[in-house]
């Protein structure tokens, strides 16, 4: 029941285009079943948009991982590209999901600490395929980390100039853009 309850909101979500509208009561109402059932599994609004943020998440890793290993191991830099095609496809068709992940996408870090998040995992993912890139002999201008944000902030903000400037969606818009920063972290 909890994986219906949180198909139902994402799909809400995709209509909705953001998490504003998004209801115990219309979610309940998606899934077929009395408000009060989606209690015994969220104990609120703000938990079901994590729960739902947590599904999210998991659907885009799921993606970038099987995206990379479509690719040989040896094509290294075939599958940092293949990871930032997901990353992206994942965001253009999914504008209102993309947009609440973004909006939750890191917790706040102690003073000295290092924030933690799924977002901050898809760099992480990122950056270790950057570092199979240089083990396997490719030359970085910047290190693993930095190539990675590079990367992930120039799709992001690729991405997010579609959605809210141009209001256009479609992966084939933003790949020869990330294609070309990847290219550009190469030395």
């Amino acid at each position: 029941m909890r994986g219906e309850i949180l198909a139902a909101a994402g799909r809400l979500l995709a209509e909705l285009g953001g998490e504003d509208g998004l209801t115990i009561r219309g979610v309940a109402r998606a899934v077929g079943i009395a408000p009060a059932s989606i209690y015994q599994h969220f104990s609120d609004r703000a938990e079901l948009v994590r729960g739902l943020l947590d599904h999210e998440y998991v659907r885009l890793a799921d993606s970038m991982r099987a995206a990379e290993e479509t690719l040989g191991e040896t094509d290294v830099v075939g599958r940092v590209r293949a990871q930032i095609h997901a990353y992206c496809t994942f965001a253009m068709e999914n504008p209102g999901h993309y947009r609440l992940m973004l909006a939750n996408g890191a917790s706040r870090a102690e003073p000295g600490g290092r924030a933690e998040g799924p977002l901050l995992d898809v760099i992480d993912r990122l950056t270790a395929g950057f570092e199979r890139c240089v083990e396997a002999g490719h030359a970085l201008r910047v290190t693993p980390g930095r190539a990675a944000a590079v990367v992930f902030v120039g799709a992001h903000g690729r991405v997010a100039l579609f959605h809210s400037v141009l209001n256009r969606t479609g992966a084939d818009l933003v790949e020869p853009f990330v294609d070309e920063l990847v290219s550009l972290v190469f030395a």
